[in-house]
């Protein structure tokens, strides 16, 4: 785990539900607009909705707040959920894209900002189930 320069959670420090909000809306903009991210693209529904919810419930509870994806889906599972899906590191550097550009959209402390793409780059990472 990173280590944060600042005894508050993530989610304290980001401002709560409202900025983590608009991260995950921005994350998955970019997503559906950087051609650069078409291939992680494909792996979602058209509508992208869904997938907001959720990722915006699991990164509540991964940053400190509160736990809404383990409240109404359980643990993550994170890993086994992405099995279907080959993530190799392009997969991996095209989420991080997306989120380095979520982040530059929402986050304007440029600490908080670097410790939490570091952080959720081991999170990134450790989805990566195919060698390439």
């Amino acid at each position: 785990m990173q280590i944060q320069s600042d005894s508050r959670t993530f989610y304290e420090r980001i401002g709560g539900e409202a900025p983590l909000r608009r991260l995950v809306q921005r994350f998955y903009f970019h997503m559906d607009a950087l051609k650069e991210a078409e291939t992680i693209r494909w792996m979602h529904a058209d509508n992208l909705q869904s997938a907001e919810d959720k990722l915006f419930m699991f990164l509540s509870g991964w940053m400190g707040g509160p736990s809404l994806y383990i409240e109404k889906f359980g643990h993550p599972r994170l890993r086994m959920r992405h099995m279907p899906f080959k993530i190799g590191e392009s997969e991996r550097d095209q989420w991080m894209l997306c989120m380095r550009h979520a982040l530059a959209d929402v986050v304007t402390d440029k600490t908080l900002s670097d410790e939490l793409y570091a952080a959720l780059y081991g999170v990134a990472d450790f989805m990566r189930n195919h060698p390439n």
